[in-house]
Order: structure tokens, then sequence, then C-alpha cells
């Protein structure tokens, strides 16, 4: 059974600094490509960033592009998205989800994501 587990979220005043983790079992995970996405309330869920299964690429969102960087473990298990200068517009529950096997094109779409985890806060105070 694939599960997937975010943390590393909470509250932070902006410009501050974050990092996100993102620990997954039942697969072997280097094999995938790794994305997270973010919710803020009231609005439609959006890509924030991905990576390849071997973490040798990546793509942002064109907000968080230069603030965040996602990165992966893959003996581990575990991506990470390393959030800086923080905005209160980056404010949302943030899932990460598992995308393409073996690809070498970094998904970005939401139906590319086959699991993803049950998301971590991120609160950004102005």
């Amino acid at each position: 059974q694939v599960q997937l587990v975010e943390s590393g979220g909470g509250l932070v005043q902006a410009g501050g600094s974050l990092r996100l983790s993102c620990a997954a079992s039942g697969r072997t995970f280097s094999s995938y490509a790794m994305g997270w996405f973010r919710q803020a309330p009231g609005k439609e869920r959006e890509f924030v960033a991905a990576i390849k299964w071997s973490g040798a690429s990546t793509r942002y969102a064109d907000s968080v592009k230069g603030r965040f960087t996602i990165s992966r473990d893959n003996a581990k298990n575990t991506v990470y998205l390393q959030m800086n200068s923080l905005k209160p517009e980056d404010t949302a529950v943030y899932y990460c989800a598992v995308g393409p096997y073996y690809s070498d094109y970094v998904a970005h779409l939401m139906r590319q994501y086959d699991y993803w985890g049950q998301g971590t806060q991120v609160t950004v105070s102005s």
C-alpha cells in the first residue's frame, strides 16, 4: 500500500523559511517523479514543484521560482521542499504526490500524479 506522509509545515513570518518533507512507503519511489502541490482556502489545488525520478531535472511554478527548491533522497524514499523568502500568499495546505514512472518529462499536471499525501499546513503571517 502506497503511503505518503508530509511534515514540516507550520506558522512562519513573511521572509522566513520552512522545509517540508514527504516520506514515502509501499513502493520503490526512486523510479518515480515526485511533486509538490498546494491548495489555499477557496482556491484550486495548484502545482508548486516537481523532480524527475533521478533528481536530475526539476520544474517550478513561476510564483515560487527562485525561492523554493525541491530535492530528493532516494535512499530514504523522501522528497523535500525548501521554502525561503516566504510570502503570505504562500499560505496553503501543501501536498506531495507520486508522478510518472521513469519519465524524462517533469510532470506538472495533477492528473499525472497517482498517489497523494494528507497534506501539511503552511501559514505565513505578514
